[in-house]
């Protein structure tokens, strides 16, 4: 699979394997988290969770200029990791809930904090370790090998992502079976509303039944079954802990064998003190690679608003519509079940998708018929607008996310809605984020390599920032109306993305 392939590659997806097992182990279970830790609304913590994955590309930008202006990309990656893990270390330092009022908003701003310091640590990591890759490819020997390549470090490094959420859920399960407690989707909002002062109904008494508890007082287990249930979450991110300490051996043991990027840059400038002055037409081509690069990172932000909905409104669309109780993967001593579950199969089908393509890829290459990067980043903006008619077609008939609230609503919805929505969506993601990230490496200027990774990563950000609107549209408007949109935002970035190919071509030659 890597014959023809730097050797380099490998031990780069590796320490970045670890890397997205940490990151994927924490977003899997986030905004579950927030919401049962601290009684948030899904728009408020919509709001947190968008500020936080856009924060993670934005600074990615910051990473970029910090290695750029230092030439030390080596060092600037390896200080990433570093802070990534401390971020994770503060995570999983255990406090009460429901948290008494004196101390609410302090534990709010420790979560906070370590969320920014994972945010900034992942931009110092991120981008400059694509951009160290990309030069890989730099070598003649290697350079028609690029989008490939590329599509095997996402590949490989989504080996982590996808076990990160089983270990997270399974962590947090069986901290609750060793308390006497199952797995309930239901049971963290209702006790919560009950700690807060509302009536004890019902449908809370049925869900403590299937929660494992066959007392009387209510409130005394609303309050036990929510420290329980969030001490689990806190112990879920230490697995997040080891798997960053194993990216960190696995970087230090072989930084010296990758390419330093500096190195280019400092030939690249000393090449232009030793040449006679930039001549206007090598002036324009450098200004057309970075307008090209510029109207791409604006094309995309519509994609990663809608893709990144995964983590977000389609987590929130588990927990309240599908039928989890069909979907408990029985270990014998810990029954894997929850919202979070759905969160391995875009990684797991990346792995599985990823040789396919490229495949497909490499047969239209041989017979001289492969599109274009700027043609297949089009293509999988189509794809993902599909994935949302299918969320479209599979809400038609339910009740807002408002109305089941009112009438107590049952989940009922088979998995096999978000599965095959996901399946679509990481076809999607495969043609446009490993060959968005190929397509900058080949098309900045040596220069602002590490400038142009960021801001890819800040697109991306910028689509992010966008993701608490989908909370807004999840909980006021008819389900089948909010994927809709999404699907609409696909289309504009396929259409506007077609309209651009021909130039985007010329540019990338």
């Amino acid at each position: 699979m890597f014959k023809n392939h730097p050797k380099g590659l490998v031990a780069a997806a590796l320490a970045n394997m670890g890397e997205r097992f940490g990151f994927y182990t924490m977003m899997a279970i986030l905004v579950l988290f927030l919401q049962t830790k601290f009684n948030l609304e899904d728009q408020d913590v919509g709001l947190i969770y968008s500020v936080f994955y856009a924060g993670i590309y934005l600074l990615a930008l910051a990473g970029g200029v910090i290695a750029d202006l230092t030439k030390k990309y080596k060092a600037t990656i390896l200080v990433g990791l570093v802070l990534m893990a401390l971020g994770y270390v503060i995570l999983a330092i255990p406090s009460d809930t429901p948290i008494p009022a004196e101390n609410y908003t302090l534990t709010l701003v420790v979560t906070l904090t370590a969320l920014f310091i994972i945010a900034f640590g992942n931009g110092l990591f991120k981008g400059n370790l694509q951009a160290l890759v990309g030069q890989m490819y730099d070598n003649e020997k290697y350079s028609k090998m690029r989008d490939s390549g590329f599509s095997l470090f996402y590949m490989f490094i989504n080996v982590g992502a996808i076990f990160a959420p089983l270990f997270a859920v399974g962590i947090r399960n069986m901290w609750l079976e060793s308390k006497g407690f199952v797995y309930n989707q239901l049971m963290p909002d209702l006790a919560n509303k009950v700690v807060a002062g509302a009536p004890v109904d019902q449908r809370f008494i049925d869900s403590a039944l299937a929660s494992g508890y066959t007392g009387s007082d209510y409130f005394g287990f609303a309050q036990q079954y929510l420290n329980v249930f969030t001490e689990g979450f806190h112990y879920a991110f230490s697995a997040a802990i080891v798997a960053m300490l194993i990216s960190l051996v696995v970087y230090v043991i072989n930084a010296k064998s990758f390419p330093d990027p500096a190195q280019k840059v400092i030939a690249s400038e000393e090449g232009e003190e030793n040449s006679a002055p930039i001549s206007a037409e090598v002036a324009a081509d450098t200004l057309q690679r970075i307008y090209a690069l510029l109207a791409v990172f604006g094309v995309v932000i519509f994609f990663w608003f809608s893709f990144h909905q995964n983590g977000l409104t389609l987590t929130f669309f588990a927990r309240d519509y599908i039928n989890l109780s069909s979907f408990v993967v029985d270990l014998g001593f810990v029954k894997l079940a929850g919202a979070e579950l759905f969160q391995s199969f875009n990684p797991l089908f990346v792995v599985l998708l990823t040789p396919v393509v490229l495949g497909v890829f490499g047969w239209l290459r041989s017979k001289g018929m492969e599109p274009s990067t700027p043609r297949k980043i089009a293509i999988g903006m189509g794809i993902a607008a599909l994935a949302f008619v299918v969320m479209v077609a599979g809400s038609l008939n339910l009740p807002s996310r408002e109305l089941a609230e009112v009438e107590g609503y049952v989940p009922s919805v088979t998995p096999a809605l978000l599965i095959i929505t996901y399946f679509i969506l990481t076809i999607a993601e495969l043609f446009i984020s490993p060959l968005g990230l190929s397509f900058v490496s080949k098309v900045a200027p040596p220069s602002l390599q590490g400038i142009m990774q960021g801001l890819w990563l800040c697109a991306t950000a910028v689509g992010n920032q966008l993701l608490f609107i989908g909370a807004i549209f999840y909980d006021t408007i008819p389900l089948a109306t909010t994927w809709s949109i999404f699907v609409v935002a696909c289309l504009i970035s396929m259409v506007t993305m077609l309209f651009m190919v021909k130039w985007l071509e010329r540019v990338a030659k």
